[in-house]
């Protein structure tokens, strides 16, 4: 058997967007032989002490991480509509750092950066990158975007600038969500699909 950790995972915690239990989700993981699991809930870290207590409970390796929204002007800008959402980007504390890191920047996202979503902007990710592994998220990341426009100048710049600030801890991430309705199919595969193969050549041009 390969083994085999997820990296972008979403719980109860994840307003809208996740609906399992934070044991719920350690529980399967340990039924699948699973060595390993990461929490990444959308803009919070409400579920992490709970995550990290049942994850030792059942002896699987807790990785503590966060999904956050990259503003796309600054966290300060708060007045335009594209300053509503902002970009998803995984973020994962790789070591003890990473994760003071990982709480600095939640906490000011939350509490400077605000606006409908909790934001970081990448002046903030650039300070605080010690000790954090980053990966370019689902279809609502910059680069996915970027790559579904057909955008594949500004994605690479994208590419070269995380490449810059976070080194080797730096990943293109790949998805895939196979759905059995025909619209969701047409709407969300068949695009991540074409996606991933624009994400692939991105990642074997800069390694």
């Amino acid at each position: 058997m390969i083994p085999f950790t997820h990296l972008h995972v979403h719980s109860q915690y994840s307003i809208l967007d996740g609906a399992a239990s934070v044991f719920d989700l350690v529980n399967k993981a340990k039924e699948d032989g699973m060595t390993a699991l990461a929490l990444t809930d959308h803009g919070t870290m409400l579920g992490i002490k709970e995550f990290h207590q049942t994850c030792l409970k059942l002896n699987i390796k807790p990785i503590l991480g966060c999904e956050t929204y990259v503003a796309v002007r600054s966290i300060h800008d708060k007045s335009a509509k594209e300053d509503r959402y902002g970009d998803h980007l995984i973020l994962l504390a790789k070591n003890k750092t990473g994760y003071k890191n990982l709480i600095k920047l939640i906490t000011i996202a939350n509490n400077e950066g605000f606006y409908y979503k909790p934001r970081v902007d990448k002046s903030l990710l650039a300070k605080h990158s010690e000790g954090l592994i980053v990966s370019s998220a689902c279809l609502g990341g910059e680069i996915p975007m970027l790559l579904r426009d057909n955008k594949i100048p500004e994605a690479e710049k994208s590419v070269l600038w995380f490449k810059k600030t976070f080194g080797e801890d730096f990943y293109l991430e790949l998805m895939r969500h196979l759905a059995e309705d025909k619209q969701l199919r047409e709407e969300v595969y068949e695009t991540q699909e074409k996606v991933n193969e624009k994400i692939i050549q991105l990642a074997r041009k800069h390694n």
